[in-house]
């Protein structure tokens, strides 16, 4: 399994329930396991500079790619990069326990 974990700040503040409501409709591509987009909590007084969250669950590297590869991640991408600031992206492998 991969787990992708991204993490967003907006430009404008104002303009974080547009970009979590179109990161949302990432979770409309079916090659995700398991799906989130979450507001920061901001509780941690070492950096608070993180406004949103995407975390997916991918069967397989291919999948991620397929997921990548899907119009509606294009889609999103286009609308959301205009109101972002920062972008961190992390993607690791969690081996089979079987």
């Amino acid at each position: 399994m991969i787990r992708h974990i991204v993490f967003f700040s907006a430009r404008d503040k104002a303009d974080i329930p547009a970009i979590v409501e179109k990161l949302k409709t990432l979770g409309t591509i079916p090659h995700s396991t398991h799906f989130e987009v979450c507001m920061n909590g901001k509780v941690d007084p070492m950096g608070n500079d993180i406004d949103i969250i995407v975390y997916g669950e991918f069967a397989d590297s291919d999948a991620l790619a397929a997921y990548k590869a899907h119009p509606t991640y294009a889609e999103s991408t286009r609308t959301v990069r205009p109101m972002r600031e920062l972008r961190y992206s992390a993607d690791y492998e969690i081996p089979d326990k079987g």
